[in-house]
């Protein structure tokens, strides 16, 4: 059954002891070493489903996939390619059986009049949001074939990005909303969706781990905003190189963004004395220090104030874009790296 679906930014399917496989965008062995001092929250966060999706063909018109959220109720959308299908609510505890049609008027239009997107309208695509932990129990296509997608009915170019919560899609309602998936489709590409909420501290395991991960051809670092009010300049400084640095050398022939702190509120607080404020100017000027120190074409940097200019996109707390924010932010960040990669409009 496995084997007739992908899951994509999903490291590890961890059996589950009630039954099926939960979604891990973190292998155990990285997840349980997430942290430094006190500060260990991301184990927590590294298990959200955020980004990650279950994706397949069927030659049938119906099937039935079920799932199950725990901790707390989970969204699920649902698309065919770049198609919106539907939204679902997993309630915690219960497996939910989603029962999926095939779009009507999929099959009652002329052929070509769907335009070429990033996925085939072929493909399911269940998309999971940043409140999902989320198992995966069965599939039922009802004796109709079944199988992944296959190349060409996914993008070909796949983008990695690793950040704080604004980068896993915080405060985002939709998940097709969060600025990394909105810059995905601007751009025609795919992404793996590594932020960790309150948790990108460039641990040594993570830089490990993303060097090691297979199948990416750009990688964007958002670095700083996380560690602001826990490390020294110093520290810092050695934390994001050697993140930077470990993916670098593990693969020199592919591009490393590094981006510093988006715009928030530490840039404007009254007590100039408070960590973050004193700490953000020092962290926004490291970054394309440290990129300079590199000197290698395809270590890059992109200033974080040129894909959130100021505030204004921010929700309440004036640290996480609302999904407006996220909109904007996409769009500049996708025209940034258009430029960059010489990539065409999608």
């Amino acid at each position: 059954m496995l084997e007739s679906l992908a899951f994509h930014n999903v490291a590890e399917l961890e059996p589950r002891p009630g039954g099926g496989w939960r979604l891990q965008r973190f292998p155990a062995r990285v997840r349980e070493r997430l942290g430094f001092k006190h500060h260990s929250r991301g184990r927590f966060f590294a298990e959200r489903a955020a980004g990650c999706e279950i994706r397949f063909v069927t030659a049938g018109p119906f099937v039935r996939i079920t799932l199950e959220a725990t901790e707390s109720d989970a969204t699920v959308v649902v698309s065919r390619g770049d198609h919106a299908h539907s939204r679902h609510t997993l309630r915690a505890g219960e497996r939910t059986a989603l029962f999926l049609e095939e779009p009507e008027f999929f099959g009652r239009i002329r052929a070509g009049a769907i335009p070429a997107g990033r996925f085939s309208p072929a493909v399911w695509r269940i998309r999971f949001h940043q409140d999902a932990l989320v198992t995966f129990h069965e599939i039922e296509s009802f004796g109709h074939a079944l199988r992944p997608p296959q190349p060409g009915e996914t993008p070909a170019t796949t983008w990695l990005a690793y950040g704080s919560s604004i980068t896993f899609g915080g405060n985002a309602f939709h998940p097709g909303n969060a600025y990394t998936q909105r810059a995905a489709r601007e751009l025609g590409v795919d992404v793996l969706c590594k932020g960790i909420p309150g948790s990108c501290l460039c641990e040594p395991e993570m830089a490990e781990f993303l060097a090691g991960l297979p199948g990416w051809d750009f990688a964007t670092l958002e670095l700083g905003v996380n560690l602001a009010e826990l490390v020294t300049p110093e520290e810092f400084a050695e934390r994001a190189r050697h993140l930077v640095e470990t993916i670098h050398r593990a693969r020199p022939d592919r591009p490393v963004f590094v981006l510093n702190i988006y715009p928030n509120r530490a840039d404007h607080l009254l007590d100039a004395t408070a960590p973050a404020a004193r700490n953000n100017p020092i962290f926004n000027a490291e970054i394309p220090r440290l990129v300079a120190d590199i000197g290698h074409p395809n270590v890059r940097f992109l200033d974080g104030r040129e894909v959130l200019p100021d505030l204004g996109g921010l929700c309440t707390d004036l640290v996480h874009p609302d999904d407006d924010g996220h909109i904007r932010m996409g769009a500049n960040l996708a025209a940034l790296l258009r430029r960059s990669l010489g990539l065409a409009d999608a």
